[in-house]
């Protein structure tokens, strides 16, 4: 079995992914699966894959990644957040780059909660004079 490298934990809305680098030929395992079968749309993948395009490591690492909450948009927020933390550790070099592109930030937009006497977060019921 391949030496672990780094581990980090990335979070994005209500989910929490935690991202094990190995060094290996590319494969993604979130919670014993494939990224293929895990995640169905195709912009959840490549939004997991996106720290590793941009530094050039996508066939130099193996991910297993553990995710926990939120729906699989946000998980896949969760997982890229990890990935680019765990890749400063391998490589505290990529950090500027990673920094650049926002990848190192936790994305901290959140469902704003219902207010009372109303029928959501913003929304009014309508007002009737009479």
């Amino acid at each position: 079995m391949a030496e672990e490298l780094s581990h980090a934990v990335g979070k994005r809305k209500s989910s929490v992914a935690r991202v094990w680098l190995k060094s290996g030929t590319g494969q993604i395992t979130i919670n014993k699966k494939p990224i293929d079968v895990y995640m169905t749309r195709e912009t959840d993948k490549l939004v997991v894959r996106q720290p590793l395009e941009h530094t050039d490591n996508v066939d130099r690492f193996d991910i297993n990644v553990t995710v926990r909450g939120g729906g699989i948009s946000g998980q896949a927020g969760a997982i890229k957040h990890g990935i680019s933390r765990a890749l400063i550790i391998v490589n505290p070099e990529l950090r500027a780059l990673l920094k650049k592109q926002r990848m190192l930030t936790r994305d901290a937009r959140v469902k704003e909660r219902k207010k009372y006497g109303q029928p959501g977060a913003r929304a009014h019921f309508q007002y009737s004079k009479r």
